[in-house]
């Protein structure tokens, strides 16, 4: 059972990334018009988000793998996530435009991507140090 664990984690991961990456791209490349629907994008998020799909493909391998650095490339998706955030913050105050649902989904990333990485570190790095 736990074998499977990681598979569907990987998956899930990969589903993740893969949705991000399509969405990012579509409001970044203006795909299928998608820019008129979404109103106010805030352009440096979109960014962070493109990035982040495209680590979590690359995570969702290291969890196939069970590689070392899966915990440690989530965790700095994490801090990159958080950083943009408070870029995003920064943004706001000094008077940017932008549409509310940025704030929560990028409060949604951040946790999604944490929970990811505590995952990896449970499932991966912590089994590793104990096997050495």
């Amino acid at each position: 059972m736990k074998k499977y664990i990681s598979i569907i984690i990987a998956l899930v991961l990969a589903a993740f990334g893969l949705l991000t990456l399509f969405l990012s791209t579509s409001l970044i490349f203006d795909l299928f018009d998608v820019r008129a629907d979404q109103g106010n994008y805030v352009l440096f998020v979109v960014w962070a988000n493109f990035f982040s799909s495209i680590i979590y493909l690359i995570a969702a391998f290291g969890f196939l793998a069970k590689k070392y650095w899966t915990t440690l490339l989530l965790g700095l998706t994490s801090f990159y996530l958080f950083a943009t955030f408070i870029r995003f913050l920064i943004y706001v105050s000094s008077g940017g435009i932008h549409e509310t649902k940025t704030m929560s989904a990028l409060v949604f990333r951040i946790a999604v991507t944490l929970i990811f990485t505590i995952l990896a570190y449970y499932l991966i790095s912590k089994k590793k140090k104990n096997e050495n």
